[in-house]
């Protein structure tokens, strides 16, 4: 009879495309052949609806999970007085589009009637109870009951931890019986017992709680107690050693002095090097007295035109892209730099400079104007620059016409001012600004008007003069003048070069 399966737990396989179905059988009804499940879950998961209906003819596979024991069935009300063929049928399911599923019987050549199935009582014994109708079923088709129900058993078993962990919080959960099962309720409940309601919507504000902490304050009540108690709590020792960075000094020093320099006359222009330290300018008179003073005590000319000839040289290699432009896979590249220089002791330096650079693979131009008397330093200048690879015109016509790498001006002296306006100079002047080569300017002088060459460096000697915009980027060079020789004209000084020979200087 059909209401003999009723309350039964059943699970259909609908094939790939449907799944699997679990649930209670709620009602059969062999005309329509049709089975109704209720509380049904799909691939695991509890369905939305209260009841799914299965027609036989998309229904695979049908496996009776568990029977229940006699009057479990007749809380379902009214059943179709009709039977329910072998479970073993090949079904599929398919589900129609109002959500709900039909089941339709597809009949088999092994059966030819209806076949009850006896209902089982104990699962854990295997017994399975027959009623009084149901002895006329066949033998065999009672082994293979069996042998389904033996199959499921494994499936029954995860079926019920599944459903019992999945069961709605308001539904009463069945008693475990045994202490150890007992125990772990007890560890669930206290693991997994909250309340959904209780937990707080809410983050947890890091920030606000952390805010609380002053950790100043706690550190400084750790050691305080550490002091008046003599001991570490921590297990290192009381006088802990300063860790010193690579470039912190061991020893304690004074504190640091960024003014070292001062002059007797009031600053019109104050320089700051990359250290912070303070260099002012000088007027062009104390620098006069300055150079003077130290070539009576033996800074010679020709000491302080070296000089100015190797740092100016250095700062030119430099410009010109140093070991990245000067080195012998190079030597196709040769930089090109044009000299131009006058008639006085600042061309004279210049001089230097461009044998230097002729003697480090430089190709060098030395524009000097024909004069029919020179100064000796300049014949001396010349002499030695003459046994170079560099080259010495007097016209602006053998100049090149294509730009070079860089222009060394020399051309002005505040000595000279009347050479200005000479038509050599300013036929010079005028090369330099079509040339649109970077220009550097080698111990310029402070022009009331404006410079007719446009320097993007200026090189100063010992002290800055107090030079304008259109000198440049400022650097300073030692010619080396002893310290004893700036105290005697009046300037405290102390050496702001550091491990250079020339440094940046910056507008303070």
């Amino acid at each position: 009879m059909a209401a003999d399966w009723l309350g039964s737990i059943v699970s259909i396989n609908c094939g790939d495309s449907l799944g699997v179905y679990q649930g209670r059988v709620s009602a059969v009804d062999q005309v329509s052949q049709t089975i109704s499940l209720t509380r049904p879950f799909h691939n695991g998961v509890k369905c939305l609806v209260p009841e799914v209906t299965f027609r036989a003819g998309d229904i695979t596979e049908l496996k009776i999970l568990e029977i229940p024991g006699p009057g479990g069935n007749q809380h379902f009300g009214d059943v179709h007085q009709t039977e329910l063929g072998p479970s073993g049928v090949g079904c599929q399911v398919g589900i129609s589009q109002n959500g709900t599923g039909k089941l339709v019987k597809k009949p088999t050549s092994s059966s030819s009637a209806p076949q009850n199935i006896p209902k089982r009582t104990d699962v854990k014994s295997q017994d399975v109870a027959v009623s009084p109708q149901q002895q006329q079923c066949s033998k065999s088709y009672v082994d293979r009951h069996m042998e389904s129900l033996s199959q499921s058993k494994s499936f029954r078993r995860r079926h019920n931890s599944w459903s019992s962990s999945s069961r709605h919080p308001n539904q009463a959960t069945p008693k475990k019986s045994g202490l150890k099962n007992g125990q772990m309720k007890n560890k669930d409940d206290e693991c997994f017992g909250d309340d959904i309601e209780e937990i707080p919507d809410t983050d947890f504000d890091f920030e606000g709680n952390l805010a609380l902490f002053d950790k100043a304050a706690v550190f400084e009540e750790i050691d305080t107690y550490e002091r008046r108690s003599g001991t570490r709590s921590r297990g290192i020792p009381n006088e802990r050693p300063t860790r010193y960075r690579h470039d912190e000094n061991i020893l304690e020093s004074e504190p640091i002095v960024y003014r070292r320099i001062t002059v007797p006359h009031n600053v019109s222009k104050e320089f700051c090097t990359d250290s912070g330290l303070v260099v002012p300018s000088v007027s062009y008179e104390l620098h006069k007295k300055l150079l003077s003073v130290a070539e009576k005590h033996g800074l010679t000319l020709e000491r302080r035109l070296e000089m100015t000839g190797v740092c100016a040289s250095q700062m030119a290699l430099t410009l010109l892209g140093g070991p990245n432009r000067l080195n012998p896979k190079n030597v196709h590249q040769r930089p090109t730099v044009a000299l131009l220089c006058g008639p006085h002791v600042k061309g004279a330096q210049g001089i230097s400079c461009g044998r230097h650079l002729a003697n480090h693979d430089v190709q060098v131009i030395l524009f000097l104007p024909n004069f029919v008397k020179m100064l000796e330093s300049i014949t001396n200048e010349l002499s030695l620059f003459s046994k170079t690879q560099g080259q010495q015109v007097s016209s602006l016509k053998d100049l090149p016409t294509s730009p070079v790498d860089l222009v060394i001006n020399c051309l002005d002296c505040p000595e000279n001012v009347f050479l200005r306006d000479q038509p050599w100079y300013k036929a010079a002047v005028a090369w330099a600004n079509q040339n649109r080569a970077p220009v550097l300017s080698i111990d310029p002088p402070v022009h009331e008007v404006e410079q007719g060459i446009d320097a993007k460096w200026s090189l100063a000697l010992g002290l800055p003069l107090p030079l304008g915009e259109h000198a440049g980027r400022i650097y300073l060079c030692d010619i080396g003048i002893p310290q004893q020789v700036f105290q005697e004209v009046g300037i405290n000084y102390h050496s702001p070069f550091g491990c250079k020979f020339v440094i940046p200087l910056h507008s303070a």
